[in-house]
Formats: C-alpha cells, sequence, structure tokens
C-alpha cells in the first residue's frame, strides 16, 4: 500500500484509505483533507510531485487545482455582496461600463456567477498568451455579444468567468482578484492557496502530469465533459506548466494549492462564513452561494447540471471540480469541507477520484455523529 503522510481523525481512516488506494492504482501523488467546524479532522498526502517519481510529494507541495480556481473567485465576489459593495442582481454595467456594449445592459452580476451571462468564450481564437493579458482578455469580452439571452440558459464559461468576475472584483476594489483573494481571504486565514504564483513558490510545485498515453500537448477536454478548463480552443497541459501561467491571473483555471489550503478556505462557506476566528462574511452571504439561478441542460457540457452563484449545486452539497481530478466539496449541514488536489489527469471519462475521496469523507461524518 501507498505510503500516506500527514494525519487523521480515527473515525475518517477511510479518507487516507482511500487516497493509498488512488495512488496504488497508479496516480502519482495528492493530497487530500476534510476540515469540520474549521479544522482539520484529515489532513493527509502521499506519492510524488514529478512524473518520473523521484521528488516526494511533501506536506508544502501545491498543485494547479485549474477549475476548483472558481470558487475562490466566486467567494471574492460574495465577499463584496455581503459588505454591500457588489450587488449581485445589479447589470455588470453599473461597475464595468464599458460592458453594456453589444446587447449585455441585462446581463447582470449573478448571471456571471451562474453561467448563464451567454459568454462562454471569446468570439475568435484564444491562446494561451492571450490569457495572459488582462486588459485584452477582459475587453474582448465586454466587446462581444452574447451567445443566448443572457439568464435564459447556462453554458460553462469554462475560461471567462474568472475574467468576468475577476473584472467586477477590479472595478470596486481597485485591486486584481488575485490580490484581493490574498488580501481579504488566504492572508488572514494563512492559506496557501495562490491566484498568480510568485517565484518564490516554483520550487513547491507538483506539475501537472498528462493522462497515460499521452503528453503534454494533452488539450483541454471538448464539450460534454465536466469541469475542463477550456472548450477545446487549444489550452494544453504544457500552458500550465509554464511559468507564465503560474504567474498569470487566470482566476477560473490557475489556482495553485493544496487539499489543505483548499479545504481551510472552504470552510468558511461551510462554517457560516467564520472560520478560525476570521469572520469572511456572514451566515446570510454564505447561503446565497446555493441559491439555484439554473437547473437544466448546460449547452456546453451537455448534461443537466444546477448552478447557484460561483459553485455548483449537488443534492445537499455544493462545490466544483478541475480538469485532471481536483475537487472541493461543501457541505453546509456537517459544517464540513472535502477537498482532493492531485497532480495526475486521467482521460476524460470516468474520473471518480475525488468522489470517492467526499464519499469516504461521509464514512467519518457518520462516526462522528454516532
Amino acid at each position: 500500500m501507498a505510503d500516506i503522510q500527514g494525519s487523521y481523525d480515527d473515525l475518517f481512516t477511510a479518507v487516507p484509505s482511500a487516497l493509498a488506494a488512488l495512488l496504488d492504482a497508479g496516480d502519482v501523488g495528492a493530497s487530500a483533507a476534510v476540515f469540520v467546524d474549521g479544522e482539520p479532522v484529515v489532513d493527509v498526502w502521499g506519492g510524488f510531485a514529478d512524473a518520473d517519481r523521484t521528488i516526494p510529494w511533501q506536506r508544502d507541495t501545491i498543485a494547479n487545482v485549474w477549475s476548483v480556481t472558481k470558487t475562490m473567485t466566486a467567494l471574492c465576489a460574495l465577499i463584496l455582496a455581503d459588505r454591500g459593495e457588489l450587488d449581485l442582481s445589479a447589470p455588470v454595467a453599473r461597475y464595468w461600463p464599458e460592458f453594456a456594449a453589444a446587447g449585455k445592459e441585462g446581463v447582470l452580476v449573478r448571471h456571471l456567477l451562474a453561467h448563464t451571462a451567454g459568454l462562454p468564450d471569446w468570439d475568435g481564437p484564444v491562446s494561451a498568451e492571450d490569457l495572459y493579458d488582462w486588459p485584452s482578455a477582459t475587453a474582448r469580452l465586454a466587446a462581444q455579444a452574447p451567445a443566448w439571452e443572457p439568464g435564459t440558459e447556462a453554458g460553462y464559461h469554462s475560461l471567462t468567468q474568472g475574467f468576468l468576475v475577476g473584472e467586477v472584483v477590479r472595478r470596486i476594489t481597485g485591486r486584481s482578484p488575485g490580490a484581493f483573494f490574498a488580501d481579504e481571504v488566504t492572508g488572514p486565514l494563512g492559506a496557501d492557496f495562490h491566484i498568480g504564483l510568485a517565484a518564490e513558490h516554483d520550487h513547491r510545485v507538483a506539475r501537472t502530469i498528462p493522462p497515460p498515453g499521452q503528453d503534454e500537448n494533452f488539450a483541454a477536454s471538448a464539450p460534454g465533459t465536466t469541469a475542463a478548463p477550456s472548450s477545446g480552443k487549444g489550452i494544453r497541459v504544457r500552458d500550465g506548466n509554464s511559468v507564465a501561467w503560474r504567474r498569470a491571473e487566470i482566476p477560473a483555471a490557475s489556482g495553485f494549492g493544496n487539499a489543505r489550503s483548499v479545504a481551510l478556505v472552504q470552510s468558511a462557506m461551510a462554517c457560516g462564513g467564520t472560520v478560525r476566528g476570521v469572520r469572511l462574511l456572514s451566515q446570510a452571504g454564505c447561503e446565497r452561494a446555493w441559491e439555484e439561478q439554473f437547473r437544466g441542460e448546460d449547452r456546453v457540457l451537455g448534461m443537466s447540471m444546477r448552478y447557484g452563484l460561483g459553485y455548483g449545486l449537488f443534492g445537499t452539497t455544493y462545490g466544483w471540480g478541475g480538469w485532471g481530478g481536483s475537487m472541493v466539496m461543501i457541505e453546509p449541514d456537517a459544517r464540513m469541507a472535502v477537498a482532493y488536489v492531485t497532480n495526475q489527469m486521467l482521460g476524460p471519462e470516468g474520473d471518480n477520484r475525488g468522489l470517492e475521496v467526499v464519499m469516504a469523507a461521509y464514512d467519518g461524518l457518520k462516526g462522528l455523529r454516532a
């Protein structure tokens, strides 16, 4: 059995066992964490940070979590809404006047968070380099027309959502979304999560490993798969492993952290807005996240989805997953947050690794409630 490092409550032994099983089945490296009432009941890791399996995954190893980053950007918007600085039902153009172009006067902030704004991608081709130019990427979105009547349908805004919500955050605060997140969330919490990674952290990064049989030119999955960071327009594993990607703020897809930091941050949402004595937002502010904005067929993913404000809704839980398998799930009734972060991608079909970790956490929860 794979060697698992870290600590865990005896009630939650199913989680490290699940992580070990995934590593035994071929995963290279990963971390898993479960927080209840804002405190870790599981904080474990194992495997390796490199494809050659020569560098052990350590306590402070971090990886690109791809679209799990969306939950962090959504949290920034919810914090501003809770402070009264952002009206989620206001037109986006109230904060970003240029956005009203091309028939988007009626696009509301909540449409951005719920993938219903009609801007699931940019018009024309998009390269990774285009994403590194914030003024250009946001100006292109402001200028283009929506692909459908905003608010009437949903289509996964795989990369655009981060720029759309992030620009609203920037217009209100005068800070980039990564800077706001660092100042207002990770700094106060002491959470090791970054949107825009400084060079001093590069040595801790576990590079993304493409699926078996693929190389670093493996590109984001086409529509019809879940939580891919691009709708098939050429974002490759190679791009995500580049220095330029790490330095850029791509608030839908370029967050770096580990399971501990992901679960710690999202514990604020699980615990009524306050974790470890740090109040990020109110209970009512948290509850906005799971107000259903859309239920039905996602026209990009090609499957039935329920969207709240910045999070996917799944029964009594909410959260999101990233390209390559990382995931966060929040269970507010149990004040629990579960995270799984891996560097090993699988193919687009049948990646249930994060779900296996979540289900293992529920096993522990049963014992905790007994």
